[in-house]
């Protein structure tokens, strides 16, 4: 049964069995002290208090409170109450000392897609958490929408419209728990429509060949953990080649997909964009063949040339979905992610989240609600836009500097570029001395759907080997040194 003691402030799961109470109160008390349940100075309840609370006599439970007093569990004084003894290791146990691996070990962290923790505009949000708790009427605490809280969504059609361009209403937006969350929804949704007799789709509803429900193209380098949500749903991956013009939309047809995911306005890990000729292909190909385009537009809103490039979904708002998130331009840790589904596929998207039970924090939704309405969200987005601006040309200066035989590549936006190595220089070998050196990296490799594809995929005219640097992680008092490190291990590899 579940206990509430009171007068120590401490709720503890005390399981009694109904043949013998006290017994089993000794051996659950016992239990919870030697796995760490009853912290070590835990003032246990009086023995009025828990004999009421359990049901049992008070002597039962002042004699379970005696045995393990004696036992050395607890301590007692009269006056003071009972409480968890400190029980010192033995003497002959010592404390294992942890090995230092350095390869596994990392004090700083150039991964792509991160951006910096130490950004997030506390002030703001605590503000925009107050005026949502203060604006919400109580009504609106309960069981909400599965789509999302309403404010957020109007909130964020009016946003994405201003901002990336984007065709919606209120009604096109669902909320999810990040993009992985809208991303297993979709996935889930798209497998059941090309199941035989599934409501919402049947196979024969696919874009072209009897295989194609479940074929799905992806970019030939991206995340790993996208293309493993996709196959978990039972979908098959296609991957796309990649050049300087982005992902080679063209393959489409002759590939014979149901839907593909891309990151058109800043591709990821490779930092091209995808031409307007392409972007131009991509809607007449999901237009003429009934496809879906996943647009996973991460990182959009930081472009620094000055020259914006908005969202795909405009060219063809009914056959793709949109997403976005809070990730960037706040922090991963709210776990906020949103979609703009098209009408078409909506209604599969909400029964697999029907199915699967899952609702986003509405206190939450709220809050960013509020900053979005009170600018804090567009300043919070120009602030990261300037900070990340400074680091890539830092870089890119640093690079100049120091290993005129590399090349920055990528388009000036996000947080991540290509570092491309001098000739002779393998990923690998750079990987492992930044690691020696405390410094977590990657290499665009790693980030490939297929190794025999990679080769082929190479981006711009080098083809070199290169490296994903992500500038975003490191806060802004330790990013020269982190610059530093990458040089330093290109320079021994």
């Amino acid at each position: 049964m579940a206990t509430n003691w009171a007068d120590s402030g401490l709720d503890l799961h005390v399981a009694l069995d109904p043949h013998r109470k006290t017994g089993s109160l000794e051996d659950a008390l016992r239990e919870a002290i030697r796995d760490g349940r009853l912290a070590p100075g835990t003032r246990l309840p009086a023995t009025r208090t828990l004999a009421a609370d359990l049901g049992i006599a008070r002597n039962s439970v002042a004699e379970v409170y005696a045995r393990l007093v004696g036992e050395g569990w607890l301590d007692a004084r009269v006056g003071a109450g009972t409480w968890v003894r400190e029980r010192p290791a033995p003497a002959f146990a010592p404390v294992p000392q942890a090995r230092v691996d350095r390869s596994t070990r990392f004090d700083l962290d150039l991964r792509g897609g991160l951006p910096d923790a130490s950004a997030f505009p506390r002030s703001a949000w605590l503000a925009a958490v107050g005026r949502a708790l203060a604006e919400t009427p109580t009504d609106a605490l309960g069981y909400g929408s599965p789509d999302g809280v309403e404010r957020l969504r109007a909130a964020l059609a009016e946003y994405l419209a201003r901002t990336r361009g984007v065709q919606a209403s209120a009604d096109d937006v669902i909320v999810t728990h990040g993009f992985g969350g809208l991303l297993g929804l979709v996935a889930r949704a798209l497998a059941a429509r090309s199941t035989p007799g599934a409501s919402g789709g049947q196979a024969e509803r696919a874009p072209s060949g009897q295989g194609a429900g479940r074929r799905v193209a992806v970019e030939a380098y991206g995340h790993v953990s996208h293309r493993e949500v996709l196959e978990a749903a039972g979908l098959e991956l296609v991957p796309l080649p990649i050049d300087a013009d982005g992902a080679r939309v063209d393959l489409l047809e002759r590939l014979d997909v149901s839907a593909v995911l891309l990151t058109p306005a800043h591709q990821f890990p490779t930092g091209v964009p995808l031409s307007r000729s392409r972007r131009e292909a991509l809607a007449a190909w999901a237009m003429r063949t009934g496809g879906f385009v996943i647009e996973d537009d991460y990182d959009g809103e930081f472009r620094f040339d000055g020259r914006s490039i908005g969202a795909f979904q405009p060219l063809a708002p009914e056959r793709t979905v949109y997403s976005g998130t809070a990730s960037k331009a706040l922090s991963p840790a709210l776990g906020l992610g949103w979609g703009v589904v098209p009408a078409e596929l909506r209604d599969d998207v909400r029964a697999e989240r029907a199915r699967t039970g899952g609702a986003t924090d509405a206190l939450a939704q709220l809050a960013l609600a509020a900053l979005i309405a009170s600018g804090g969200y567009d300043r919070s987005v120009r602030e990261l836009r300037r900070r990340y601006r400074g680091r890539r040309e830092r870089f890119e200066e640093l690079v100049a500097e120091r290993l005129p035989d590399a090349r920055v590549g990528g388009i000036a936006a996000g947080i991540q570029c290509l570092l491309e190595l001098p000739p002779g220089v393998t990923e690998a070998v750079v990987v492992a001395e930044a690691s020696a050196r405390g410094l977590r990296i990657g290499g665009l490799a790693e980030y490939a759907a297929e190794a025999d594809l990679a080769a082929d995929a190479a981006i711009g005219s080098s083809g070199r080997p290169a490296l994903v640097v992500g500038i975003g992680a490191p806060p802004q008092h330790r990013f020269e040194q982190a610059m530093a490190v990458v040089v330093a291990a290109v320079d021994a590899a």
